[in-house]
């Protein structure tokens, strides 16, 4: 028979489930999802009672629940933490009553106070996963599952309600904002924000850079691991950067094992350790605080195709992008706008009045 047991926060059950005093299943040690243990026995009742019909009738297919479809999936760490709450609430329910709306609507449940885009990232994206994962897994025997993106109209509704405006445009990073920053951060962070600057990688593939693996500054060319279903790419970098990292004494992260394999080009860890004294660099420049990431990726495609003008299929393949549409929609920025606007609108009018011989205020006034 099956016996819960807690297992940090959340209660598990092993054993097998028996009818008329023999097993009808095999053995289980899976999670129920409950964090009470009346909520771990009532999983194993509805568990019970489910098995014991399907050994009763026999050619009824026991439906595949949420916590079946989990069992197939292997998420990162990142999108495990996330899945918590989810099996807690889909658990024991067939993913062929799990509709699409129950699955937007529960953004709203658990993360009231967040944005749609966190909804969609912690609780649409990773139940889609397990569920279409079990689908091509079990050859079928449950069915696929499309979940329509929140709108503009959910998004503009929600900030209203949380009283906090989502998708709030990132002010990229500028070789003017660079030189300041530089000016009060320390050695590895003054490194590690021309890095990323230069090159367009991202903060969390700085961080696991090795010298052995990933730097070959005799030929001024590094290697910027790959990442979200990219490969690792090699690339020629300028003299200041190639000094820059020479200088640069490589380091095992605070608290790992001193080693050759633990060392790391920057230092860090994780893309956390970096925060602290960034932000306090920032303070002593003077600067706006803007993120790694900003500062970086999207730094240096602000500064190609928009400062610089540099060819955007050169540019996205040295900054690592597949998708160019992308690059231009996320990875550039409006700037001067409004000075623009007007100078563009200023060197019109010259121009029509030049060819007219006629004035625009003129004309306002005289005709009225």
């Amino acid at each position: 028979m099956l016996k819960s047991y807690k297992r940090g926060s959340v209660w598990w059950v092993k054993g097998k489930i028996e009818y008329n005093g023999r097993p009808i299943t095999g053995y289980y040690r899976r999670s129920t999802g409950a964090t009470s243990q009346k909520g771990a026995e009532d999983w194993i009742k509805q568990e019970t009672d489910r098995q014991i019909k399907c050994h009763i009738v026999g050619e009824e297919e026991v439906p595949v629940t949420f916590a079946d479809a989990l069992e197939l999936y292997d998420p990162n760490p990142e999108t495990a933490k996330h899945l918590i709450p989810i099996l807690q609430h889909f658990g024991t329910t067939p993913v062929k009553e799990i509709t699409p709306k129950a699955v937007r609507d529960l953004g709203a449940k658990l993360y009231p106070n967040n944005a749609t885009d966190t909804w969609s990232r912690w609780v649409v994206a990773p139940t889609r996963a397990v569920i279409n994962n079990a689908h091509e897994t079990l050859g079928g025997r449950c069915p696929p599952i499309r979940i329509k993106a929140y709108s503009r109209e959910d998004r503009l509704k929600q900030d209203k309600k949380r009283g906090k405006r989502s998708r709030v445009e990132k002010t990229p990073g500028s070789w003017e904002w660079l030189l300041k920053f530089r000016e009060h951060a320390d050695q590895r962070r003054r490194a590690l924000a021309l890095f990323m600057f230069i090159t367009g990688a991202r903060i969390g593939q700085a961080v696991i850079m090795h010298p052995g693996k990933h730097l070959d500054l005799q030929n001024s060319r590094i290697c910027v691991p790959g990442a979200k279903g990219s490969d690792d790419r090699w690339l020629t970098i300028p003299m200041e950067l190639t000094v820059e990292l020479a200088n640069l004494p490589p380091r095992c992260p605070r608290g790992w094992k001193r080693s050759k394999q633990n060392l790391r080009v920057f230092g860090f860890a994780y893309r956390q350790g970096v925060m602290k004294g960034w932000h306090q660099a920032c303070d002593a420049a003077g600067i706006e605080h803007i993120m790694p990431h900003a500062a970086g990726r999207h730094g240096f495609g602000q500064e190609m195709l928009v400062r610089s003008g540099i060819d955007e299929k050169a540019a996205g393949k040295f900054g690592g992008w597949h998708d160019l549409a992308l690059m231009r929609k996320t990875y550039t920025h409006s700037e001067d706008h409004e000075d623009k606007i007007l100078a563009a609108f200023r060197t019109g009018l010259v121009q029509a009045e030049m060819e007219t011989g006629l004035k625009l205020l003129h004309n306002n006034k005289k005709s009225a």
